[in-house]
Formats: C-alpha cells, structure tokens, sequence
C-alpha cells in the first residue's frame, strides 16, 4: 500500500471519535464501510482480493441517487412505503415535500429524501427500485471520492491542536501585559479555526456513513372524457347557425372599425387643415380681378 494510503489510515483513525460524536455509525478505519467488509472483520487471510477489498474499506466515498417513480395507485401510500423501506435499513427521512394541485387534471406528486447507511445503499436502492413501488421513469447514481479531503481536515485539525497546545504553553510563560493579550489572540483565532475544521468533519464523516437518495414520486394523471356533441339539421337549426354566422361577421365588422377609429379622425383632421391651406394658397396665386369703373352720367 503507497504511503498516501496509509496517510489517509492513520487520518481516518483520528477522525474515528467524531463519527461517535455525530451520531454515525463507525466503519472500517473510521469510514463508512462497504460490501466486502465483513470478511476482512472475520480475519480471512489477505491475497489479491483481501488487499483490494482492504484498500476500498479505507476509502471515504459520497454515495448519491436519484429516482422518478411513477405510482401505480396511492401517491401517500406509496410514500409511506418509502419510508418504511429507508427506516428498515436504519436511514431516515431528511426532507419531503408534497405537491396536489387543485382540480381534478393535477398531478400529485411527493419528493421525499432519503439518508441511507452506506453499508445498504446498494440494497436499498434495489428496493426503492422494485416494480410494486411503480414504473421506474429515471434512474441516476453518483459516488464520489472524498478520501483525500478527509485526510486533509484530519491532518489540519490535528495541527490546530497541536498548535493550541503549544500557545497555551506559551501563555504561562508570557512576562508583559500586551504579550499576554497577543498570544491570547492568537489561541482565540486557533480555536475559532480548530471549531470550523471539527465541523467540517463531522460533516463528511456523515455524509461518507449516509448517502442521499432523492425519490421523486408522481401520480397519474385524471382521464378526460369527451362528450360529443350532436349535429342536428333542419330549418331551425339553419337559422341558429345563419344568426351565429352572422353574429360573429357583425362583431368583425364592429371591431375592425373600432381598431381604425383612432386612425380616421386624426386622418380626416390633417385633411382638412391640408385642404384649407391650400384653398388659400390658391387665392394669392390668383387674385379676383378689379371691378369696373362705373359709367360718369352724360
């Protein structure tokens, strides 16, 4: 085994108290531990195979998945038996949300998520897989591989520690009122770090001992049925479809001319001042022609 791996051992095996701390349950190394994992804890010899299953056993893996269920029957129903399958392999429910549209043509709909045990993800997902939950639409799944992260906050936490420690020590030692407010400073800012890097690693001791399943339930939708209408005939029935005819003309006729209402007037307004204007124009250009003088009497 590289000298990484056994790093990442030794790191795990630091971080192991914290998976206690939060509640999960402890694997193989302090990870979450994998099929294959119960014959190494039965002492089997180690060949080719024990190595590669104790090499996986060290990782720290994020298992995810996602499933589209469509419903058979019930929708809450069907939830419920979600659940009941999550809390038989020892997960629970993280998150659900209902969805039932009003009307009768609304498709209800259920998300439930789901924190599963990373030792029955795989058998699990068969089951939320099985056909009397209802047909399988979409199907998607996920593992990714955190072992270097774990290693590295457990290698930082560690430091901080360490660092801590030798501050306090320092502290006793400190002969000046500023000197003891500067290294007080100092373990203060360790400890703020030392916290977030504690949380940080609780958190993917839970999420590498749990992963996440997202199943997202829907229902069917409500049959539609058609009435056809009859189709009468005779003399009334022409005249109810004469009159609708002509109804629906008269509208068309009504709104095209409301629709150029606001175009007429202010058309008809610049025709008027255009034709005035040049009526005027047109008596500069041509003067009336000057009476006659009237006859003198003889």
């Amino acid at each position: 085994m590289s000298a990484s791996s056994g790093g990442s051992g030794a790191a795990a095996q630091r971080a192991a108290p914290l998976h206690k701390a939060a509640g999960a349950p402890v694997a193989v190394n302090g990870h979450a531990a994998v099929p294959g994992r119960a014959g190494l804890e039965g002492g089997a010899s180690f060949g080719r195979s024990g190595t590669a299953r104790l090499a996986l056993a060290t990782q720290s893996i994020i298992y995810t998945a996602d499933i589209t269920i469509r419903v058979v029957k019930d929708v809450t129903g069907t939830a419920s038996n979600v659940t009941t399958i999550a809390s038989s392999a020892g997960g629970y429910v993280a998150g659900e949300r209902e969805m039932f549209p009003q009307g009768k043509f609304g498709v209800p709909q259920i998300n439930l998520v789901l924190k599963i045990p990373a030792a029955q993800f795989t058998q699990t997902l068969a089951k939320l897989s099985a056909p009397d939950l209802g047909k399988r639409l979409s199907f998607s799944q996920q593992a990714r591989n955190v072992t270097q992260q774990v290693a590295d906050v457990a290698s930082r936490v560690t430091s901080a520690q360490a660092a801590i420690k030798q501050l306090r020590a320092l502290l006793t030692k400190a002969g000046s009122v500023s000197q003891l407010l500067s290294v007080q400073n100092e373990i203060n800012r360790q400890e703020s770090n030392l916290e977030a890097l504690v949380a940080q690693q609780r958190a993917l001791a839970h999420q590498t001992s749990y992963g996440t399943v997202s199943v997202l339930l829907l229902g069917h939708h409500a049959r539609i049925v058609k009435k056809h209408k009859k189709v009468s005939h005779g003399f009334l029935a022409g005249l109810r479809g004469g009159w609708h005819a002509l109804v629906l003309v008269v509208g068309w006729v009504l709104t095209a001319l409301g629709s150029a209402l606001p175009f007429v007037i202010p058309a008809a307004l610049i025709g008027a001042v255009a034709f005035e204007s040049r009526r005027r124009l047109a008596r500069r250009k041509n003067p009336p022609a000057p009476e006659p003088p009237a006859a003198s009497a003889s």
